[in-house]
C-alpha cells in the first residue's frame, strides 16, 4: 500500500485539533477576538460568515426544540 503524505486526516486524535475547532466556534459566536495572524481573504470571510449564520440557526433551533419539549 502506498502511504499518503501531506494530507490531514478527517478524524484526528490530537487534542490540539479539538481545541482549534472550539477556538473557531468561539470566534463565530463572538466569544473571543479574531486571530490577527490569519490570512485576510474575501472568500474566507464569506465562508466564516455563512458558518456563523448556520451556527446561530442551529442554536436557535435547539432552543425552540427545548421550549417545545418543556411546554
Amino acid at each position: 500500500m502506498q502511504e499518503v503524505t501531506g494530507s490531514t486526516p478527517v478524524f484526528s486524535t490530537n487534542p490540539n485539533s479539538y481545541m482549534s475547532v472550539l477556538k473557531q466556534i468561539a470566534e463565530y459566536l463572538y466569544l473571543r477576538p479574531k486571530d490577527p495572524n490569519r490570512p485576510k481573504d474575501k472568500w474566507i470571510g464569506y465562508m466564516h460568515g455563512i458558518n456563523r449564520i448556520s451556527l446561530f440557526v442551529f442554536i436557535l433551533c435547539l432552543i425552540i426544540l427545548a421550549i417545545k419539549l418543556i411546554f
